[in-house]
């Protein structure tokens, strides 16, 4: 349920399994085990700075996952007949090699070093979302409602869980920005650790913000709304009027300005209109029906 959802996401995570197998103890630590939680079974050499690499990895996913799924580590060097039988019956032939084991049956497979993001997919395609991604998920149902202390409180939810969350303070900085509060939301944003301060959830709202400071400094549009009547080809008078539009929710009449820039002048101010556009694209989002429209209208222009 919504509303069990900020509850739920500060409950504290249930600990990782995470262990070395060795021969003797495979059938339990491995098997038995998987009839109570899927076991995530990485076959390793510490020869290899690969299955380092990898071992690094499933670690930092598997505590993620909060207890839904186990990591048994097994070393090849030291059990081989282990990794022999699985390895025919599978058709493995190099390590690192990964299985994932459920109810006593390997259910997926794959050899090498992944990406973290592949990684999480893996164990996540085996074990379910987390309770985090759950409430995020729920946060954006409340968003699209149009419930925004709704979404507040779960995104406060999961920062209490992960006070680092990048796309929950990029979602909490939004709803302030929407309410106009402007500096609340760069406060949030001023939360970010260094080391994600390029995280791609960061570009949207960063270009809203910037959008938002932009369009403050114009004030009233009604003089703007009469130059560009007097003097159609006062494009900066126009890509002013759009910025302001923009800010206060006009965005089809904004996109409009915009293209008729480039309709003008495609070269004006180093093609300002068009990276304009983009910029306005990134802050309202890939799905927001103006965005489309917008980009449309661009690409005609582009092939015409």
């Amino acid at each position: 349920m919504l509303n069990d959802a900020p509850a739920t996401a500060t409950q504290g995570a249930a600990a990782a399994v995470i262990k070395d197998a060795t021969t003797a103890s495979f059938r339990q630590d491995v098997v038995e085990a998987s009839l109570r939680l899927p076991v995530v079974v990485a076959f390793w050499s510490p020869r290899s700075p690969q299955c380092k690499q990898l071992l690094a990895g499933l670690e930092k996913v598997v505590r993620g996952a909060g207890g839904r799924v186990a990591l048994v580590r097994m070393n090849v060097d030291e059990h081989p007949a282990v990794w022999s039988q699985i390895g025919q019956q599978l058709q493995l032939d190099s390590v690192p090699a990964v299985v994932a084991i459920d109810q006593g049956r390997p259910v997926d497979v794959f050899v090498g070093a992944l990406p973290e993001a592949q990684l999480k997919a893996f164990v996540e395609r085996l074990s379910g979302p987390s309770e985090i991604d759950q409430v995020m998920a729920e946060a954006a149902a409340a968003l699209e409602q149009g419930d925004l202390a709704g979404a507040s409180e779960l995104y406060a939810a999961v920062l209490g869980q992960e006070p680092d969350n990048v796309a929950a303070l990029a979602g909490l900085a939004k709803i302030q920005l929407d309410a106009g509060e402007v500096e609340n939301a760069r406060q949030i944003l001023a939360m970010v650790p260094e080391s994600k301060a390029n995280d791609p959830a960061l570009a949207g709202i960063r270009a809203a913000l910037d959008l938002a400071e932009q369009a403050a400094s114009l004030g009233d549009l009604a003089g703007l709304e009469e130059q560009v009547a007097k003097d159609p080809d006062d494009h900066q008078a126009r890509f002013d009027l759009a910025l302001g539009l923009a800010a206060r929710g006009d965005r089809e009449k904004a996109v409009d300005h915009l293209i008729e820039i480039r309709k003008r002048d495609r070269a004006w101010n180093d093609d300002g209109a068009r990276k304009q556009l983009l910029t306005f694209f990134e802050a309202w989002g890939t799905m927001d029906p103006d965005a489309i429209r917008g980009r449309r209208k661009l690409s005609t222009l582009l092939f015409a």
